[in-house]
């Protein structure tokens, strides 16, 4: 059943997944040790960070493209759902199983296939967590740029799924720009092979780019061809602190006019701050309404006058208690501030309702201004951080999970902030995607010409609907 956080409760059906010669067929594939169909054990197979709870009827373990081919084939024959899910850290529901039927897991689809520094790219399986794809590559002296929050849990297949995002946006863009090709299995149990090796590549329509951001409902990635770049020398990170939370997002335009494009640009506001000083007492000053988080990487010199010229700018632009990071270690402590808010904010309630909307940089100021005006308008307590130098802002509303009424003053002010952003010439997600929790606002952002494009797309690749039901569209 469905909680009531997001959607009234409905019934789920049993599907075919559940038919014991389906189960034994799928045993017959990945081996009886690789399909999991004890509640306990499919259970933390069926929510993700929202925390919502829809167990599948089977939980499906393969190791290679071949034994996806003959899930999927299998899956069309006796027509159940099937889920797609990596590491299950998403905040939209993307690889929730609501329809029921079974979950792939790509657990086991986890190698790195071949490193090229040469060439520039990196061949891996969509099992593989993104931090390790990182260590790996950087031992040969490149480095794969995007880097969500979650990057030590989500796996790359989820990734390119959902065109995760992080903090080295600003400069790097999100996980499309490094996506060079795919291997994919389709609902209907076909290899399509997408993209490839090179930088460029104009043949035929960018099937690559569809895939991406496309939340396993056109297909299941079972392999990646990743772009790469060459490991920079050095980084540094300056932090300081603003009066307003206003002051602190109009110096977001500033850096621009002295020729620095920061690799990241992070806003946290003075809701975040009291939280994550009552939690972990970093000596953050008591005058502090805003701090911002800025990063630049490059070569030793570089970055050296770079970090002295984002010092000077900070400084002139209302900021204090400027302080740059002089090693690794400072750095890290820097950016232990940001690591600290989301745990930080439960205090405030026990639901966090997390949302990622997304204007053009310098519609950040008042972006902020007007969502704490829907907070107090539905008296729903809100806090502020995240990806100020993209313009995508991470918008908390925190309720109790046990009272129904502030739970709907809470979606009220959703709503309300998903019209703002899209107002401000924004949107409704940056990089969390759409699941089946922000499906019935899709409209908001999406006229229905497009919509309708999208619904074809998609019954092409999945003529069944087998592939992740429930989300995006409703």
């Amino acid at each position: 059943m469905y909680s009531s956080i997001h959607f009234n409760a409905k019934p789920r059906a049993i599907t075919n997944a559940s038919n014991p010669e389906v189960l034994e067929k799928l045993r017959q594939i990945v081996g009886a040790e690789n399909v999991l169909v004890d509640p306990d054990k499919v259970e933390p197979y069926g929510g993700d960070a929202v925390k919502e709870k829809f167990p599948p009827e089977a939980v499906v373990f393969p190791e290679s493209t071949a034994q996806m081919v003959e899930i999927m084939k299998l899956a069309n024959e006796y027509v159940f759902p099937v889920t797609a899910r990596g590491g299950g850290v998403g905040y939209t529901g993307g690889a929730v199983p609501i329809d029921g039927g079974i979950v792939i897991g790509t657990d086991r689809m986890n190698k790195i296939v071949q490193i090229n520094a040469d060439d520039l790219y990196v061949v891996c399986q969509p099992g593989i967590r993104t931090f390790d794809l990182q260590q790996a590559v950087e031992k040969h002296g490149v480095f794969f740029p995007p880097d969500p929050a979650s990057y030590k849990d989500s796996y790359i297949g989820g990734n390119i799924a959902e065109n995760a995002g992080g903090m080295r946006t600003p400069k790097y863009g999100n996980t499309k720009r490094y996506v060079l090709g795919l291997e994919v299995v389709t609902a209907t149990g076909e290899i399509i092979r997408t993209g490839g090796k090179t930088e460029k590549n104009v043949v035929g329509f960018d099937l690559t780019g569809l895939m991406c951001g496309s939340e396993g409902m056109l297909g299941i990635i079972t392999e990646a061809t990743l772009k790469l770049l060459p490991l920079t020398e050095t980084t540094s990170t300056v932090r300081a602190s603003f009066k307003t939370m206003e002051e602190a997002c109009k110096v977001l335009t500033k850096f621009t006019p002295a020729g620095i494009l920061p690799m990241a640009m992070e806003v946290i506001d003075k809701h975040c701050i009291e939280a994550i000083e009552q939690n972990y007492a970093f000596g953050l000053s008591k005058d502090a309404k805003a701090i911002l988080l800025i990063a630049v990487d490059g070569s030793n010199e570089e970055v050296a006058k770079n970090a002295e010229t984002i010092e000077r700018i900070l400084g002139e632009n209302g900021g204090f208690d400027i302080l740059r990071a002089k090693s690794k270690e400072d750095e890290d402590k820097l950016w232990d501030v940001r690591r600290a808010i989301s745990p930080s904010l439960m205090k405030f309630g026990t639901l966090k309702i997390n949302e990622d909307v997304v204007v053009p940089r310098s519609k950040v100021p008042e972006l902020v201004a007007k969502v704490e005006q829907i907070g107090k308008k539905y008296n729903i307590f809100v806090a502020n951080f995240g990806h100020a130098g993209d313009g995508n802002i991470h918008v908390n509303f925190m309720c109790n999970r046990e009272d129904a009424d502030s739970i709907a003053r809470a979606r009220l002010c959703v709503s309300e902030t998903f019209q703002l952003s899209v107002a401000l010439g924004g949107t409704i997600s940056g990089e969390h995607g759409i699941g089946y929790v922000k499906a019935p606002y899709m409209d908001y952002a999406i006229d229905k010409p497009t919509l309708e494009i999208m619904k074809g797309i998609k019954k092409v690749f999945d003529p069944n609907g087998i592939l992740n039901p429930g989300k995006m569209f409703v």
